[in-house]
């Protein structure tokens, strides 16, 4: 028999059935819970809009889902660019190669044209990116790691479980957005508005952030993780105007076995990082950025050189 698929926007009542289509397709681990809290998070608190989330249904079954998180983008010279972000795309394995990826994803970008979205950029996965290629995205650059490793004994993982943050950074405070004041934007950047900050950094629903701050008002916000077996602390953001002597605090202060981020080549928290003693790992290549106009624009996506971001911008824990 062939298998009959209708396409149409979520609604509530689906919830707990694509939260199962995530974890059976994509799996979840202690840091990256599929909980209704972080689905709620991310696709219907996020200050830039609820989500464009699609599902495929089977007679009553839920068995793909395709959502589309609603973001912005400031321009150095003024004006905003509307986006969207595919994230948490997955079909069930019992119904896999039956062109649900595909269908999702057109149905979802006709909702975005329609609700006035330029751009769609996100950062796949090796499997998924030829999948998106053929969709007519295109590829703007990778991004790497900046690392400074821990010279002393470190914190191990314990359990398999990432340690707290309170024992990799001893140092850190609660993270409050509405001290920090943004910079202008040196290429297309995520606004750093209190709303953004507070729901980036405070509300996220299983990952734990903290802030150290410099005497110039701004500061760090760093989070403890696990990666090959060993506690790593991410620099998610350095925000304010914080440079150097804030990230040398922190690698005097973390436990973890060394301390990794990413900034834009051009950018002054790139500079403060690496003045800091942290240095780029040569040839290694992390997220991979890719891009899809839905209208023409006026910089040119495509030049990584036009973005400003910072880890926090393309990772979501």
């Amino acid at each position: 028999m062939t298998d009959v698929f209708t396409i149409r926007q979520a609604e509530a009542e689906d919830t707990p059935q694509i939260l199962l289509v995530l974890r059976a397709a994509l799996g979840e681990s202690p840091l990256l819970r599929r909980t209704p809290e972080l689905f709620a998070w991310k696709h219907l608190d996020n200050p830039f809009g609820r989500s464009i989330v699609m599902v495929a249904i089977r007679g009553s079954q839920v068995v793909g889902v395709r959502a589309m998180m609603r973001w912005e983008l400031v321009l150095p010279r003024g004006g905003t660019i509307k986006c969207v972000r595919p994230v948490d795309t997955a079909t069930h394995p019992d119904f896999s190669r039956k062109g649900i990826f595909r269908a999702l994803t057109l149905e979802a970008l006709d909702v975005a044209r329609d609700s006035g979205v330029q751009l769609v950029f996100n950062t796949p996965n090796r499997m998924s990116a030829a999948g998106y290629f053929t969709m007519g995205w295109k590829e703007v650059g990778w991004t790497g790691a900046i690392v400074r490793p821990r010279l002393g004994k470190a914190i191990s993982v314990e359990n398999g479980q990432s340690p707290s943050l309170a024992k990799a950074v001893p140092d850190a405070q609660p993270f409050r957005a509405a001290d920090v004041a943004d910079r202008a934007p040196l290429g297309l950047r995520t606004p750093r508005t209190p709303e953004y900050l507070s729901w980036r950094f405070s509300q996220h629903p299983t990952a734990q952030y903290g802030w150290l701050g410099d005497p110039s008002g701004g500061g760090l916000i760093v989070r403890a993780s696990e990666r090959n077996g060993r506690v790593e602390t991410v620099i998610a953001d350095l925000l304010g105007g914080a440079g150097t002597s804030v990230v040398r605090r922190l690698a005097r202060s973390s436990r973890a076995r060394y301390l990794a981020t990413w900034f834009a080549r051009h950018t002054p928290e790139r500079r403060a990082v690496l003045r800091a003693g942290m240095i780029p790992v040569p040839a290694l290549k992390t997220l991979r950025l890719v891009v899809l106009p839905l209208t023409d624009l006026d910089i040119d996506v495509l030049d990584i050189g036009s973005w400003d971001f910072a880890l926090s911008d393309l990772e979501l824990l």
